[in-house]
């Protein structure tokens, strides 16, 4: 069983909106609740970035090229963390994964998102 399942992604028009879920279906609550999550993605040939960050106080930090257009959330009885994708440009274009922040060893499958006219 896989430490983050990610899912929700697809292929989208430019401006178009996709909601991405992850589940930390390993961590136990309190674990859960006390660290930041984050979303994190990596495009053909790029290296990972972290993109979305909610902390374990809820406050969030946004790279600056998805601010404004992405939100992140988290849900701690669902131990889920959520990414609301709007505006989506073709840059966006990536597999996206879940992990905490810092990153754990523990990458899940990712999910892919195509922004594609």
């Amino acid at each position: 069983q896989r430490h983050f399942v990610e899912s929700g992604g697809g292929s989208v028009q430019p401006g178009g909106s996709l909601r991405l879920s992850c589940k930390a279906s390993r961590m136990i609550t309190s674990t859960f609740n006390s660290v930041a999550m984050g979303w994190y993605r990596q495009a053909p040939e790029n290296r990972r970035e972290l993109v979305a960050t909610a902390s374990s106080d809820r406050s969030t930090i946004y790279t600056d090229s998805v601010r404004g257009r992405f939100t992140i959330s988290r849900d701690s009885t669902r131990k889920s963390v959520y990414l609301q994708m709007n505006s989506l440009k073709p840059e966006d274009t990536a597999v996206y994964y879940c992990n905490t922040v810092p990153a754990s060893e523990n990458w899940g499958q990712g999910t892919q998102v195509t922004v594609s006219s």
